[in-house]
């Protein structure tokens, strides 16, 4: 399948897909403050030159889909891309955000690498439209109620939109009440749209709502689940990641700590190197 699979552009000096460096799409799940931001991107960046791996950052601006009225959603659209830009200008790393809206999208191509579409949008026809007109790259999650093999329907608005700067992100079907299961057979199927194919480690543990009114998460099994997505075979990895998860304003049951990632890179490297760099 690997043939047939579109190298994807994100800037000047990141392609993702097969052939191509192992892509970490990292950072705390919304924009807590403008430090923690910088914390974390400036750490990631570091291990992934270290590691020869791709690294792009990624924080929501805002969490439009939050369990509770009041729970934090983030510093908004304005404020929310300054800093992503300062973090982009000054760790010299590019940086990935989710979009909601579709007036949204072009203020956000402004400053984002890739423009990130929510699982629960992932079927809106009039967001994926403008996502692809902005011509940045497009990081596009599967919906938890998605079959892998029915994504090729919202791949065709983007790229019959005008735009093949395409990846795939798999976090998990819904499987119950407050449950997601990750189905190994996924990672073939999406790659076989011609899209490389990203795991989305950390919300593939979430349990949606099951905290009450927020949603817990089960971070011990990050590791476990990302090594057998990787041997599956994929072209990268996302994870939402923090320096003390039990601190964090959002996500935080099923984020990294920041100080274990790069012992897992290690090891998904050597899987990913193993199995062919993502072939198919």
């Amino acid at each position: 399948m690997a043939e047939n699979i579109t190298v994807v552009r994100i800037n000047e000096q990141i392609e993702v897909g097969p052939g191509r460096p192992f892509l970490l799409l990292a950072g705390p799940c919304v924009l807590e403050s403008e430090g923690l931001a910088h914390e974390v991107a400036a750490e990631l960046a570091v291990i992934c030159r270290r590691l020869g791996i791709s690294y792009v950052f990624k924080s929501s601006f805002d969490k439009a889909n939050r369990t509770a009225l009041n729970s934090f959603r983030g510093p908004g659209l304005e404020g929310g891309l300054r800093i992503l830009a300062r973090i982009k200008e000054q760790e010299g790393v590019a940086v990935v955000s989710d979009v909601h809206e579709t007036a949204q999208v072009a203020a956000a191509a402004e400053v984002l690498d890739i423009i990130q579409i929510p699982a629960f949008l992932c079927r809106q026809t009039d967001l994926l439209v403008a996502a692809a007109q902005s011509k940045r790259a497009i990081s596009l999650k599967k919906g938890q109620f998605m079959s892998p093999w029915d994504m090729k329907y919202a791949v065709a608005k983007i790229k019959e939109s005008g735009n093949a700067d395409l990846m795939l992100l798999e976090r998990g079907v819904s499987f119950g009440y407050n449950n997601l299961v990750v189905d190994m057979r996924s990672f073939p199927i999406l790659r076989g749209l011609g899209c490389p194919v990203i795991y989305d480690a950390t919300h593939s543990v979430q349990l949606p709502g099951g905290a009450g009114g927020s949603s817990g998460g089960q971070r011990e099994f990050i590791p476990t689940l990302a090594r057998a997505a990787v041997a599956a075979g994929l072209d990268g990895i996302f994870m939402e990641v923090h320096p003390e998860p039990d601190k964090a304003l959002c996500d935080g049951p099923n984020s990294m700590p920041l100080s274990k990632v790069e012992a897992l890179l290690k090891q998904l490297l050597a899987i990913h190197e193993a199995v062919g760099h993502g072939a198919g």
